[in-house]
Order: structure tokens, then sequence, then C-alpha cells
């Protein structure tokens, strides 16, 4: 067996070694490819035993624009069946020669790595992702596809005979690659696939490079057109996009439309267009005429951080009730003598409330002058840090859950937070010091978990969580944010920004359609819960909040030279 046989088998086999950190399990670190089988080692998803769905990519596999074919094998075996090292010995020898050939060819070496189900799900995979409680797997390969958006698919199973179906689509509708071929994945688009069978005496990677060197032109798939033109957008044409879908209510206040909306005054400003101010303060004009309550009947931390909206335009018109809003909120955060207290209310011990406590105290201190509020916001801070940050640099989400897990969603929070109260921070400030280093260890931390799509994970430390798309684009902000500042580094944090600002273009559709956004999540007890919160496919209001606050973000950089666009 040879080096590069070996090592890819003991992947396959083994990616779900575990060692002891912060009370969970972690994946062993990705084992190293010989040189000559140079690759990308990572997971595109993981099963109920928490398995990882080993995958090898080459890295220009990644790129839509690659003028090589972009190919991806899938075998739809258990990792110990047979068919697994024969197709795995055989990508091994082309990846040996592979610079020789028009053509780019990473592996799934197993889909099944803990077995084939009894009865394994059709295609396209139902139910919400990724929580199956049976097949799971199903929709992690489904999806990750998608994203990926290969020229073409294989997909391989063992049998007496080689055949190749192209037709799946007709032969095989509920087949991966019968259900690719026809049907819009991850609401993409089509993807060309192949289904073979493949007999143990066959080389299929060698008969492949055969056909294709006739039929590969014509191969054809809308998900990879369709990504083409996603990325190719400017930041202006998807805050465009999303303006239209997201940011025309406020039907409480709460930090999800809260965000959408100063998305929309941000747009207007990018644009020179005034409507978007006008219609914004129509829509808030309840809450400032005091017709209705910006607190409500049961306020949360949530609550909190949606009196942002009321800073926002409090900075642009002057108008002192909007400033009122925001001191009655931020108020809170002191007892009837003045004193201030331990941390604002309704943290819930979650790390979220880095975001939903702080940035509203620091904009009342700007607002007002006052520095009781900027001291207000360091306690506060360090109350949350004391309570979730690990040592790592990572926030556990909450003290419930033993496994200390670091939720996606629970550290976008803390950096989108510190960015948005450092940037409202006087630098004079006795508070300005201790919180941007503390912004600069999170951002530290965070990249370093940076995946090969340029995404960031539904737990931020295990690559095979779903890539989730609220926390990518909550970190990206933050990053622009402290660039355009000159908090961080342009030359190590330019590149990381580009590599996330493609992925989450990828994932924003037409009519504000999204990719893997996490539903509502509290405190959860284990890894393992937040492993099954809902990835949620299409629109999310959470979601698109999130992603007008990044791409106008972005046009901003652009706009005053801080950032060069990245290339398609």
């Amino acid at each position: 067996m040879t080096n590069a046989l070996r090592f890819l088998v003991v992947a396959a086999v083994s990616l779900h070694q575990t060692s002891l950190c912060h009370g969970q399990l972690a994946v062993a670190p990705a084992f190293r490819f010989p040189p000559h089988t140079q690759a990308i080692h990572t997971a595109c998803g993981v099963t109920r035993k928490n398995t990882p769905i080993a995958i090898a990519l080459p890295a220009d596999l990644l790129n839509l624009h690659s003028p090589r074919l972009r190919v991806l094998l899938v075998v739809e075996g258990a990792v110990d069946a047979p068919i697994v090292p024969q197709v795995v010995r055989q990508w091994a020898a082309f990846r040996a020669t592979s610079p020789a050939h028009n053509l780019q060819l990473g592996l799934i070496p197993s889909m099944y790595p803990d077995g084939i189900p009894k009865t394994p799900a059709g295609f396209p995979p139902s139910g919400a992702a990724y929580g199956d409680a049976k097949n799971p797997e199903a929709v992690y390969v489904w999806r990750y596809i998608g994203n990926l958006a290969p020229d073409l698919v294989v997909t391989i199973r063992a049998g007496d005979e080689t055949t190749w179906d192209w037709k799946a689509a007709t032969t095989a509708p509920r087949s991966l690659a019968g259900a690719l071929s026809s049907n819009d994945v991850a609401g993409i688009g089509t993807v060309a696939a192949v289904s073979v069978v493949c007999s143990p005496s066959d080389n299929v990677v060698e008969q492949l490079i055969a056909i294709l060197a006739d039929e590969g032109a014509r191969l054809q798939g809308k998900a990879k057109s369709e990504l083409q033109r996603r990325v190719d957008r400017s930041p202006i044409d998807v805050a465009g996009e999303l303006s239209r879908v997201y940011g025309h209510q406020l039907s409480s206040v709460a930090y999800i439309p809260s965000l959408a909306l100063i998305g929309r005054l941000r747009l207007g400003e990018l644009t020179d267009d005034p409507t978007h101010l006008r219609d914004v303060q129509q829509i808030v004009s309840p809450y400032r005429d005091g017709t209705k309550s910006s607190l409500g009947d049961r306020p949360s931390g949530s609550t909190l951080s949606g009196h942002l909206i009321f800073g926002e335009l409090a900075l642009r018109t002057g108008d002192k009730r909007f400033i009122d809003l925001v001191k009655n909120v931020a108020d809170l955060g002191f007892d009837d003598s003045g004193s201030s207290k331990v941390a604002m209310p309704f943290h819930s011990e979650m790390s979220d409330s880095v975001f939903m406590g702080t940035p509203i105290l620091v904009q009342a201190g700007r607002l007002t002058g006052r520095e009781p509020y900027f001291k207000m916001a360091g306690t506060h801070l360090r109350f949350m840090l004391k309570l979730n940050l690990r040592d790592d640099g990572l926030h556990q989400h909450s003290p419930l859950d033993p496994a200390s897990t670091a939720w996606g969603r629970g550290n976008g929070f803390p950096a989108l937070g510190l960015a948005l109260s450092l940037s409202d921070l006087p630098v004079k400030s006795s508070e300005r010091d201790k919180m941007l280093s503390q912004y600069r260890a999170h951002i530290s931390a965070m990249i370093a978990h940076q995946d090969e799509m340029g995404m960031w994970h539904q737990v931020v430390d295990h690559p095979e969580s779903y890539r989730e798309f609220t926390v990518t684009c909550m970190t990206t902000f933050a990053i622009v944010r402290g660039l355009r500042e000159g908090w961080l580094d342009k030359k190590q944090y330019e590149p990381v920004v580009h590599r996330a600002w493609h992925a989450i273009k990828r994932r924003i559709g037409p009519n504000g359609q999204l990719i893997d956004v996490c539903a509502g999540t509290g405190k959860q007890k284990s890894y393992r819960d937040y492993l099954d919160r809902p990835a949620i496919l299409g629109k999310d209001d959470r979601g698109g909040a999130m992603a007008l606050m990044v791409a106008t973000e972005i046009a901003f950089a652009e706009s005053e030279s801080i950032l060069v666009p990245a290339a398609p």
C-alpha cells in the first residue's frame, strides 16, 4: 500500500479520532497528504455518531472561474466497503499526475462513514437540516455539493460489472446523481452528475479521464453559472437586492429588524438615496412619538440592542427623542442611586450579551457625552467575559453546557458587539485599551478557524459542523470595521475578508434567499444540541439583517480604498 493510499484510508476511517478539549470531543488535526497528493483535507458534514464525513479537495476545485474541469467523486459505500480503498487508490494515483490533465478531482471517500443506513434517504433530502436522527449525511453532502457547484459529480458504488449511467435523472431520479442533475441543489441550480457501478477490476478514474476528453465540454449544470453570477456582484448590488426584502418593519423593538433598518440607512448613504432614511423614520415613528412602548411587555437582551436603530437615527437627525429612547435602555444598567449594576439585565449568561448590552451603553455615552455609560459598558463586558471566555480566545455560549461549546453566532455576537462599541468609544476613554485588546484577541482566535470556503462554522472549532451564514457575516463585518478604523493589519486580514465575502455572496440568492442560517438559539446543554439546531434554507430576517450589515460595511471600505475588490 502506498503512503498516499495509506493516508487516505486512515483519514477516511479515523478523521473522527478525538481528544479532550474544553470538555468536549475535538476533531483530530488534519492528516497531511504526501507532496504528490496535495489537497485540502476537511469534512463536509458529520454523522449522528460525531464521525466527520471526510472530503479531499484540490484548491482549484473551489475556484468557480477555473479553466479546468472541476469534478467530485462520491463513494456511496460505507467506509469499510472494498470499493473505498479501490477508489482512493485510483484517486491518489491520479493526483500524482494531475498537472498533466485539464481536470481537478476531489473525493468524498465514503458518504456513510458509520455504515449505510437501513433505509437510506432518497434525494433531494427532506426535513430540516441537519438534525435528522437517522441520516444527516444526505443533507450535509447535498448542500455541500450545491455550494461547491462542481462541473460534474461522479457517484460510485460497487458492482460486478462497470456501467456508467448518464441518465440517472430518468432511470434513478431519487438517487444522488439523478437528483443532482434534475433539482436545484440547495436552491442554487442543477449539477451535472453520472452514476457509476464499478467492478473490482476496473479503474473508474482512468475511464472518467477518457470519457471527459470527449464529453467534458458538454457538461451543463446551472449551479455553477448561478454561483458565478452571485460572486460577480458588487457589495452595493448585494445590499440593494437584500434591501428589497429586509428592513421594512419594526413590529417590536429587537435586534434583528433593527440591524436590517440600520443596513438600509447605510445603503442610502452609499447610494445618495434619501428614501431609505425617510422610510426608516416612518417605520420607527410609533416609538418616537410614544404611540408604542419601545420596551414592550417582555423586554429581553434583544430589546436592548434593538434600540441601536434609535441611536443611529439620533446621529443622523439630532432628534432628542431618539436620544431619550437610547438613554431609557442604557439607564437599565444603573440602580436607583445611579450606581452601576454588575451587568446589564437580560444577559441570560449567554455570550450574545456582549452584543446585546455593550454597544447600546457606548452609544448612549457618545450621544450624551456621559462617561458613566462607557464605564458601565466595560463593567458589563468584563462580567460576560468572566462567564464565557475560554482560554483559547473563543467564547463558550453559556456555562450551562459542560462541553463549553463555541457556538458560531455565540462568537459572532462578541465580534460584532466589540466592533460597534469601539466605533463609538472615545479614544481617551479609560475602557478603550482593554476593549480593543479583547477585540483583537478574539478576532485573532476566530481567523484560525476560517475554513476552505471562507466560512465559519456552527461550532467554530469543529469543521465537521455546518458552515453557518450569520457567524460568517458578523465576523467579517467586525474584521472590515477593524480595517477601516486601523485596529487590524491589512496585510494579514484583507485576504480573510476576500475569502469570507466570496463565501457570503455564494449563499445569498435572488429575492433574499439564504443558505444555512442557524435558527434562533437559546442556551443549549450539549455539543450535539448545537449541531442539531436547524439550518434555514430560504428567506430569513436574521440572516438578511446580518448580510445587509456586512455588504454595506464592505462597500464603505471599498469606497474609502481600504479594501481592494477581490477578483472573481
